[in-house]
């Protein structure tokens, strides 16, 4: 027998909505910036010290620094962090361009449906280039292709696809 143990009710058509807030790892950030410190995955990939070098609309350009604790015994990045990395950049891709600054925007989530990942050499320690651009976009579904350089060589190429889910609240979708 099932229980139902919380059940909210749902929001009246005409009741007031809440104004959008940014989580404390995505507010008041200078444009160079991807995020703040309270983001545990960013946190550990140490996201807060990236800097974006370039950004437009759908294209971002990353410069990061790849911390020792990614790093496996021949000091090279665990290949199981690449899609973390991947993940971020694109999820951050999706809004490049002035929709990622602005504390207004209505985000709601963006959910990731599929992820494919090409290893061409190892990424080992230092300062690597992460370059996001969205390829495709059609509705609330976006295509975005994340690569990895290293020393002006591409060492990881990925293709993610993702979909926006309006935020229920927001009164968008």
């Amino acid at each position: 027998m099932a229980r139902v143990l919380h059940q909210t009710a749902p929001m009246p058509d005409d009741a007031p909505r809440p104004e959008p807030v940014l989580p404390p790892a995505f507010s008041d950030l200078p444009p160079n910036r991807l995020m703040g410190p309270g983001h545990a995955a960013g946190d550990f990939l140490r996201a807060p010290e990236w800097e974006v070098v370039e950004e437009r609309e759908g294209f971002l350009r990353i410069s990061a620094a790849i911390p020792d604790h990614v790093l496996n015994p021949k000091g090279e990045l665990f290949g199981g962090f690449t899609p973390t990395y991947v993940d971020l950049v694109s999820l951050f891709t999706v809004r490049a361009g002035g929709e990622r600054l602005s504390p207004s925007s209505s985000r709601g989530w963006l959910t990731t449906l599929n992820m494919r990942i090409d290893y061409y050499e190892p990424v080992t320690a230092g300062t690597i280039e992460l370059v996001g651009e969205r390829v495709h976009q059609r509705g609330l579904t976006s295509l975005v292709t994340a690569r990895f350089h290293q020393h002006r060589t591409l060492a990881v190429h990925a293709l993610t696809t993702l979909r926006a889910v309006p935020d229920p609240l927001s009164g968008a979708g």
